[in-house]
Formats: structure tokens, C-alpha cells, sequence
């Protein structure tokens, strides 16, 4: 009986998991969208501010600009990515299974 009342729990615990790592990447979704969008439209005044007033209108500088303006949402679309294939790719070789064999093997030990 005790078996039973602690499968649903458990059953539980994982769905509860899964929707919240669910939740997690879509608001890392929802950030990457709305800074890498002010960032592009913030690149558009800021060159025109620099170019209009004549101030650091070093070429080198805009593009060292550019350069983080672009570089960020590529870095950071790589660890999103990275973020979505964990949460929606089932990893055959570390997933629930491999996890539930290592937790038996590891009371089996302490069994000894």
C-alpha cells in the first residue's frame, strides 16, 4: 500500500518539475526577447546621437557597438538553445531512467 500513495507523489513531483522548468524557459524566452529588442532599438539612437553630435563618432567605437548590439542575442540565443533542448529533448542517456537506476544501485550499496 505504502507504494502506491508515494507512486502518484511522485508522479506529482515530476509533473510539477517538468511545468516548472516549462515556466523557466519561457520566461528566459520572454527576457531575451524584450532586451535583445531594446538593445536593437537602442543601437539605432545611439548611433544616430553619437553621429549627429559628433561626439565619439570614432568608427572603431561604433563598431565595437555593433558588435556587442549583434554579439548578444547570438551568445545568448546559443545558452537559449542549450536551455530549450534541456527542457524539451528527453536525454536518453541521463534522463528519468538512468536517474531511477542510479538511485536503486545506490540503495542496493547502502542496503550492504
Amino acid at each position: 500500500m505504502p507504494s502506491k500513495n508515494k507512486k502518484p507523489s511522485t508522479s506529482y513531483e515530476r509533473a510539477r518539475k517538468r511545468v516548472d522548468d516549462i515556466k523557466g524557459f519561457y520566461g528566459h524566452l520572454t527576457a531575451y526577447i524584450i532586451v535583445n529588442a531594446v538593445l536593437l532599438l537602442a543601437r539605432g539612437k545611439f548611433h544616430f546621437m553619437l553621429l549627429s553630435e559628433g561626439a565619439l563618432g570614432d568608427p572603431e567605437f561604433l563598431n565595437w557597438i555593433d558588435w556587442n548590439v549583434f554579439g548578444t542575442p547570438i551568445v545568448w540565443g546559443i545558452g537559449l538553445g542549450i536551455h530549450a533542448l534541456s527542457v524539451f529533448v528527453r536525454n536518453p542517456f541521463l534522463g528519468r531512467s538512468w536517474e531511477e537506476r542510479q538511485i536503486e544501485k545506490y540503495m542496493k550499496k547502502g542496503e550492504k
